[in-house]
């Protein structure tokens, strides 16, 4: 059991880093969905238009996103993993009356946006992963092999999509990933609502603290598309964009195994020890994004419907 036990927790940690990436699951009630836009709107069918939030009055503009990551690496501890799975995101953003902005150190400004979930409730969208144990044959899927499931521990924040190659957050997303397994049971977390990993991963450089050094990422390329049938609205997409972040620290497991009795094994498998702030990184590679924005929601919800 030892052995079990041992092998059990080093696949919770390989599984667990491979999902750890700008991913998230929102609690919003679901609403109706748009039919499926398409051309430059392609993928914005589940944007919250219908909304409150998005359908303020005094907005001074509002927008739908769509993102997927293709690839990079996280490390937690002493432990790198390889992103090899698409992760899917998708949300509405709105810029509210009060017009908050970052000022960047070149003298340039951009704004900062708020994040409404999407109107399915799904923020993440990607393929169910099952990873069996080290040295165990997979013969009953939850017990033989783990399931693991990413969920946001709070909002998504101050969202610049203009913070190309600044020093600043594209987002910042609070995440805790729940592992499940027979063994491990349906409570064991890695971070929480109350100590959650803080993602703010950026295409500037970073300033980590020790013993990581400065790494940056890359905005990719940059295009701006208007509205075919001439309505206001248009689309902001970034193609092929790395975003990082070697700043963020990670919390020990809670909850895994009868009272806990897993949690330091599933913290040397991560080598938690070794995981404090300036000791983990995320690199977000071949990021693709587009953001369709407007000044008004009733033009940009007719440009999405024309599409």
């Amino acid at each position: 059991m030892h052995t079990t036990a041992r092998g059990l927790a080093r696949a919770c940690a390989a599984f667990a880093l491979t999902l750890l990436t700008i991913a998230a699951v929102t609690a919003a009630a679901p609403a109706p969905a748009l039919a499926a836009p398409g051309g430059i709107y392609t993928g914005m069918g589940n944007c919250p238009l219908s909304s409150s939030a998005l359908r303020n009055p005094t907005n001074l503009q509002v927008g739908c996103v769509v993102a997927k990551t293709g690839g990079g690496s996280f490390t937690i501890g002493t432990t790198t993993v390889p992103l090899t799975a698409p992760i899917n995101l998708q949300f509405g953003i709105f810029w509210p009356a009060g017009a908050p902005v970052v000022d960047f150190p070149d003298g340039s400004s951009a704004n900062i946006y708020t994040v409404v979930p999407p109107a399915n409730g799904r923020t993440l969208t990607t393929t169910p992963i099952q990873v069996p144990i080290p040295g165990i044959a997979n013969i009953i899927p939850g017990v033989t092999s783990i399931f693991a499931q990413v969920e946001l521990a709070g909002p998504i924040t101050a969202f610049v999509p203009l913070a190309t190659g600044e020093p600043f957050p594209v987002f910042v997303m609070p995440i805790r990933l729940r592992l499940i397994n027979a063994l491990l049971g349906v409570a064991c977390f890695l971070g929480s609502n109350s100590t959650p990993l803080i993602l703010r991963p950026r295409t500037g450089t970073t300033s980590p603290p020790p013993p990581n050094t400065p790494i940056t990422g890359d905005p990719g390329v940059i295009d701006f598309v208007p509205d075919p049938n001439g309505f206001e609205a248009s689309v902001l997409s970034f193609t092929g964009a790395r975003l990082v972040d070697n700043s963020f620290g990670a919390p020990g497991a809670t909850g895994c195994g009868l009272f806990g009795a897993l949690n330091g094994l599933v913290n040397a498998a991560f080598g938690l020890s070794q995981a404090g702030p300036g000791h983990n990184t995320a690199i977000l590679a071949n990021v693709s994004t587009s953001l369709a924005i407007d000044s008004s929601i009733s033009d940009l919800t007719a440009a999405l419907a024309a599409s």
